[in-house]
């Protein structure tokens, strides 16, 4: 009786702190958990290399919370690497010939077992008053097939790269204390043919909620135009995790750019059962909306609040766009209304010297700089994108396809796809969703129609306010081309579009890819033992086409909504048409850093709304003095120009969405061009022969995010005159005080140095540990021992009838010893009290932690070292507990050199983080000959 008693007692007193924990913290929070974890490779295969995980005789998926190895809660991570995320370790590695061609070279994955396991763990602490709340993990993306742990219990494996994967971890909190997330990533498994790096390369959150409230992703806003005015339909997904029922009142509210309230409902419903979802849906009216555009991206933010008896239990928040969309098989695209032809790009997510691991500041980097060009539609190729790159493309006005991974019919598939439409489908930059490309098993047959009609059919039950479209490369003829909605054309040798056209007159069609030419930036001759490839803009290949002549196919067809070129940057991988060492695309209008190829100005002339002139190539040409040099000029005037040392070498006329072209005899001096409309002198560009380098000079990038705590810095060379040397390959030295460099690249495709410089990091284990019984727990005595009396340490331990103490000896190799590096023993406890001895040295523990040795270099020998510890032991409390037997691990760190980069005909680039409390970052460059920059970022 009485035992029942205290088990109601306790029940009562656990629902006491629920209920309070649930008031005192009701609404929603999402905290960025991505500072301050311990990283480490483990082993694809080899259980020991791996920190012994999946060894134990109850492991994860044996028993529930008996997470091994480093899934365990206890593990000791302190001879970790330490890093913030997002982390990308793939960008890390060098360059290997043997690594996979379509990845980039670097030395990670599959063929390289110990670089295709990363080990992630940090510890958080959650509060006793949020007992009664959810508390989950949101994951944006793990490259890839991860497996997380939270406490050792293990909370799920998720395979996919590239859609985020959410955990509830409320069961298994340690309220008021510590807490361990752990997650495995395995990266040996290439998902696409392309860069895609590997880790945890997106950002992570604690999440904590009321019981009741609106689910991940669980709000869809869709809107009406009639007449001058918005009819808004907000719907609502509500989850209950708990024990309520009754009534819940659902308030949704629009404010726009300015915060002020333009429309608001309220209702009153039933709150869902227990664990179950329930939608509601709300109609909201706003009064003469700004409508998102391309150059006025006018973006409303939906409050969407839960209630419960009067109080506010859930806040969630959602930005969308009012706008209308609308594909027309006669005349293109339409948005709001208006005629709008597509100036598309696809890109991969790869950035120059930090691999995909992106800071949220360079995305709208990546945007800003698109935007220049005279873009307006972007194609996430091949894969969902992160989230930030969405919202910059909703926040500067560009257009977006939005493309699952891989088709099929079955619940990977459609999972993969029903998940990115939730995540992105209030994002009025979306006009289309991508359900496939260039699928050629399956293209031009009853199976992809079977699958196409599927998946189509599927994306239009999630969301029907958008079009579904496929990239299509084997021929336009049958199979998905008849069935998709919006004919996604894969190159224009690939296939009759017009044929195609005239086949299917009521199918909307565009250029999902074209162009996919060849370019080095500022190469102007082709040398393939170089592996250069010039920047003139010509056919590539004979079933494929130059930009110019596919753009000028498109623009001259109304019927086709415009065309997305192969590609806006140059990526990691694929170095078509070579081989190693070539580690990056050539197909790029920029390269991977963003620096301009020549395309650029063409695309910008007859994309864009500004006047341009631009003349290619430059005009350093020293050993070619008479020989001919092919000069083009990209330009929207209507007649150029060109001059030679002040000589007229004639006037042209511009033909639209053309460009101009002059043999001219190089010599030395100044090549300008002129820009007329209309007779009259608009624009005036030159190309000057420079001299030797003589300064080094450092530029923030204008497309830069203001205030931002990253920036983009580029690094070039300048004469005595202050001109920019377009041939210049200096090696350039970077130094940094207050921030952080992320990362260095200079868009040179054969480059093979290092993206970033970062500490060595070696795990050196203790082998061959054995041991001997010492006669007294007098730790200072036992110096003296037998060598006779050595066995195995701890094998047929009696733990109730132990020595006072033992000596333990074991082995550690070291592959230098150097004054440089920095060498520790984690010591992990085998004793109650202990001594260490290295070489017969003894070393006392470090200030900052009393398990921690600092090994001097003077104490250290190249090859075998010795190690002995000396320890009183530690008791059984339980005949189950399960003693340590592992003396801990030798960290060596070997310091990395400075920061450097090679300029690539002129430029080179840096990517900076500021310090979290620095109110500045100095940068200084130098270089050998050439006078040091120093650039201060506020």
């Amino acid at each position: 009786m009485k035992t029942t008693f205290k088990k109601l007692f306790f029940c009562i007193l656990f629902l006491i702190c629920i209920t309070a924990g649930a008031q005192n913290k009701s609404n929603r929070e999402l905290i960025s958990i991505d500072k301050d974890w311990r990283f480490s490779f483990g082993h694809l295969y080899d259980t020991k290399k791996d920190f012994g995980h999946a060894e134990g005789y109850f492991s994860y998926l044996t028993k529930t919370g008996f997470g091994d190895g480093p899934a365990a809660k206890d593990f000791d991570d302190r001879a970790w690497r330490k890093l913030d995320l997002p982390h990308d370790w793939a960008v890390e590695q060098p360059f290997s010939e043997s690594a996979s061609f379509s990845h980039g070279f670097k030395a990670a994955g599959k063929n390289y077992t110990e670089k295709s396991i990363g080990w992630y763990r940090k510890k958080i602490t959650i509060d006793n008053e949020d007992l009664g709340r959810i508390i989950s993990l949101k994951f944006d993306g793990i490259f890839r097939n991860s497996k997380v742990f939270f406490n050792g219990f293990y909370l799920g494996t998720h395979e996919s790269g590239y859609n985020g994967v959410e955990y509830d971890v409320t069961a298994y909190v340690n309220y008021g204390g510590e807490n361990t997330i752990v997650v495995r990533v395995d990266a040996s498994m290439e998902e696409g043919w392309f860069y895609e790096g590997a880790g945890i390369y997106r950002h992570v959150y604690l999440q904590k909620t009321n019981p009741i409230h609106v689910q991940t992703n669980g709000t869809y806003v869709t809107s009406e135009l009639k007449n001058n005015d918005a009819d808004v339909t907000a719907v609502v997904t509500i989850e209950n995790k708990g024990d309520f029922k009754g009534a819940i009142a659902i308030i949704q509210t629009i404010f726009d750019a300015d915060n002020k309230q333009v429309a608001f409902g309220s209702e009153n419903v039933l709150a869902p059962e227990f664990y179950q979802k329930s939608n509601y849906s709300s109609k909201l009216y706003v009064k003469k909306p700004l409508l998102w555009d391309l150059d006025s991206p006018n973006l409303y933010r939906l409050v969407t609040q839960i209630q419960q008896d009067g109080k506010v239990i859930d806040r969630y928040e959602t930005f969308f766009g009012i706008r209308t969309i609308e594909f027309n098989a006669e005349n293109g695209f339409f948005l709001n209304g208006k005629p709008v032809k597509l100036k598309g790009t696809n890109n991969h997510q790869d950035h120059a010297g930090i691999g995909t691991a992106l800071p949220d500041e360079l995305q709208y980097y990546r945007i800003q700089k698109l935007k220049e060009m005279g873009s307006n539609a972007y194609r996430c190729s091949h894969h969902p994108p992160t989230p930030e790159l969405l919202d910059a493309c909703d926040k500067l006005g560009m257009l977006v396809i939005d493309e699952t991974r891989l088709m099929g019919i079955n619940k990977y598939h459609l999972n993969d796809l029903q998940q990115m439409i939730e995540r992105d489908r209030n994002h009025p930059s979306i006009f289309c969703w991508s359900v496939g490309n260039e699928e050629w098993q399956i293209e031009g047959g009853i199976t992809g129609e079977r699958i196409t009609n599927v998946m189509q059919k599927f994306a239009k039950s999630i969301d029907n306010t958008r079009p579904v479209t496929v990239g299509i490369s084997s021929g336009f003829k049958s199979g998905i081309s008849s069935v998709v909605e919006i004919m996604g054309y894969n190159y224009l040798g690939n296939g009759d579009i017009d044929a195609h056209r005239n086949q299917f007159k009521n199918q909307p069609g565009m250029g999902t890819e074209e162009g996919s030419t060849f370019a080095t930036r500022g190469i102007y001759f082709t040398d393939d033992a170089k592996h250069y490839q010039s920047a003139y803009d010509k056919k590539p290949r004979p079933s494929f086409y130059s930009i110019e002549e596919g753009w000028k196919f498109y623009a001259e067809r109304p019927y086709l909504a415009g065309m997305f070129i192969w590609t806006g940057f140059d990526y990691r991988g694929e170095p078509t048409p070579y081989g190693w060492p070539s580690v990056t695309s050539y197909f790029g209008m920029m390269d991977v850093c963003g620096f301009p190829k020549d395309n650029v100005f063409y695309l910008k002339s007859w994309w864009g709304k500004e006047p341009v002139l631009h003349l290619l190539p430059h005009w350093n040409w020293s050993g070619m003095e008479g020989k001919e040099i092919e000069v083009w000029a990209y330009s929207n005037c209507e007649e150029v120009e060109l001059f030679l040392n002040k000589k007229s070498l004639g006037k042209k006329k511009m033909e639209q969405n053309g460009h101009l072209e002059w043999k001219v005899k190089y010599e030395a001096g100044t090549l300008e061009a002129i820009g007329f409309k209309n007779g009259k002198k608009v624009l005036v560009e030159t190309k000057k022969t420079t001299g030797n380098p003589e300064s080094i000079k450092l530029s923030l990038d204008k497309e830069n995010q203001p205030n931002s705590k990253v920036s983009v810095i580029t690094v070039e060379v300048t004469d005595k005159k202050g001109l920019h040397v377009p041939t210049a390959d200096n090696e350039i030295t970077f130094d940094i005080k207050g921030g952080k460099i992320l990362g260095v690249g200079n868009g040179n495709p054969t480059s093979l140095e290092n993206d970033q410089f970062i500490d060595d990091l070696e795990l050196v284990s203790i082998t061959n540990l054995q041991e001997q019984k010492g006669k007294t727990a007098d730790l200072s005595l036992q110096l003296n021992y037998n060598e006779n009396e050595w066995i195995t340490a701890f094998k047929d331990r009696d733990y109730k009838k132990q020595a006072p103490s033992y000596i333990y000896k074991g082995n550690f190799q070291l592959k230098s010893v150097s004054d440089q590096n920095q060498v520790n023993f984690f010591y992990k406890k085998i004793g109650v009290t202990t001594e260490v001895y290295i070489n017969g040295n003894k070393v006392n523990p470090s200030s900052e932690d009393a398990q921690k040795y600092i090994l001097e270099a003077k104490i250290l020998k190249q090859g075998d070292n010795s190690i002995y510890i000396i320890a009183t032991p530690l008791q059984k409390v339980k005949d189950w507990d399960v003693m340590n037997t592992d003396p801990g691990i030798i960290q060596v760190i070997t310091p990395a050199e400075s920061w450097k980069r090679k300029l690539f005909n002129g430029y080179a680039q840096i990517i900076i983080q500021k310090d979290d409390n620095a109110k500045e970052v100095v940068v200084t460059a130098s270089a050998k000959g050439v006078k040091n920059a120093v650039i201060v970022v506020k």
